[in-house]
Formats: C-alpha cells, sequence, structure tokens
C-alpha cells in the first residue's frame, strides 16, 4: 500500500503532494515500483497536529481521488480519513474504496462502512483489548492494524508490535503502517529522512509475524523485502 498525501504538514515532507498532477505522478511511480493499493489521504494525523478543516480535507482530496481514478482506473484505492461524511462522499463518488481509519472507529464510521459494504482498516491504537468486539463485527470487511504511532510512545509501540501475532491469529487480513514513524527515528536519533534500512527492518519482522499489507512511503524498496522474505520462506506470489 503506498502513501500518497495530498497534504502540506504531514510528517515525512518528501511525501507531500500539491496538486492532482503530482497526485497522479507519484501514483504511477507506485505501482511500477509494486504497490497493489494506493491509500490517498487529504488531512494530517500526525501526531500533536491540528487537523484540516473538514471541507478543507474533501477540496484537496476529491480532485486527487478523480485524478487517479481516470489515470489509474484499475487500482484499488484507498481513503485515509477518519471523517465518516469524508467517507460517505468519498465512496458515494468514486466507488468502491477501501476506509483507512485512524481513529479507532466510532458508530458513524461503522454505520457508513456496513451501509457500503466496503473494506475498512480498523486501527487499533495499541489497545488490543478491542478485539473483544470482532464477535460483533463480523459483518464487515475487516482489516486489523495495530497503530503504530498511535500507542502512547516509542516503547508502546514496540510492546504492541511484539504482540502482532495476536491479530493475525484473529484471521483477518493485517497492515502494518511503521514507515519512517517516530519509533524508528527518535529511537535512532535520527529524523524520518534518514530511517529508510530501519523501516525495511521493521517490515521483515512484521512479514515474519502476520502483516499481509505493508502501508509504506517507499514502494520499491518494500517490494525488495517482500521479495526477499518470499524467497527466504519459499513463497510465490
Amino acid at each position: 500500500m503506498a502513501i500518497l498525501n495530498v497534504t502540506p504538514d504531514s510528517f515525512y515532507a518528501s511525501s507531500r503532494l500539491s496538486s492532482p498532477a503530482e497526485v497522479v505522478e507519484a501514483a504511477r511511480c507506485a505501482v511500477s515500483d509494486g504497490a497493489c493499493i494506493l491509500d490517498i489521504g487529504a488531512c494530517s494525523t500526525r501526531p500533536g497536529s491540528t487537523p484540516a478543516p473538514e471541507e478543507e480535507e474533501w477540496r484537496r482530496l476529491e480532485p486527487a481521488l478523480e485524478a487517479v481514478r481516470s489515470a489509474l482506473p484499475e487500482v484499488p484505492l484507498s481513503v485515509d480519513t477518519f471523517r465518516p461524511e469524508i467517507a460517505r462522499r468519498a465512496i458515494e463518488q468514486f466507488g468502491q474504496l477501501t476506509i483507512n481509519d485512524i481513529s479507532g472507529g466510532g458508530d458513524d464510521m461503522f454505520r457508513i462502512v456496513r451501509r457500503y459494504d466496503v473494506p475498512y482498516i480498523w486501527t487499533l491504537r495499541g489497545d488490543y483489548g478491542l478485539l473483544q468486539r470482532l464477535p460483533e463485527m463480523a459483518d464487515m470487511q475487516l482489516v486489523l492494524d495495530p497503530g503504530l504511532g498511535f500507542c502512547g510512545g516509542v516503547e508502546q509501540d514496540y510492546a504492541c508490535l511484539r504482540r502482532l501475532d495476536e491479530l493475525s491469529a484473529c484471521g483477518y487480513p493485517v497492515l502494518v503502517g511503521a514507515s519512517r514513524k517516530s519509533m524508528l527515528w527518535k529511537l535512532l536519533g535520527t529524523s524520518p529522512d534518514d530511517c529508510l534500512s530501519a523501516t525495511q527492518v521493521l517490515h521483515l519482522y512484521a512479514l515474519q509475524h502476520g502483516a499481509t499489507i505493508l502501508r509504506v512511503h517507499d514502494v520499491r524498496e518494500a517490494a525488495q523485502t517482500i521479495t526477499i522474505y518470499n524467497t527466504l520462506y519459499s513463497i510465490t506470489n
């Protein structure tokens, strides 16, 4: 899953895209490098940020979705939003989409996802106790995300990642988003710009413990990591 940020303030500056043309160019490159899903977000959710107003999020998101859907109609799209109304508008205007919700969910979002029967990435934000709700969510197309970066700090992020087997044991696809996050650069005393190799270490660990989707900034390198993993474990695509 390639990250496409139509934002001026995402934590990794090199991922910021400012126009539909830039989004399409980045999308084409991502697909060429091996991306299977394009995740488009128009509101930064980095810790400590002030979210853009809802209408500003839609103003950024709508033309980006339209441009990518037109240019790459065969590629599955995901919308990175925590707002039910944004999710509804995106689905109604652009059809089948995955909703990637970092908020942990809520009744309004769940109603939208159920109504339109679309895949939903449920971010646990480190709270594995939420898995007790899985039986009541059996009618939803769930993807489970531990929520790295939203677990409460670097130590909590690693504690959460060490429990990844618990998610894979639930029988749902598991998404891991560790790409260039603070659990890497704070630990190493570097910056988001200087932790590409460290990101691949966590990607390999995540694959070994049941991750089925990697949400990444650097598609080519992630695809190489997946190829090495598949070769090590004799997995054929």
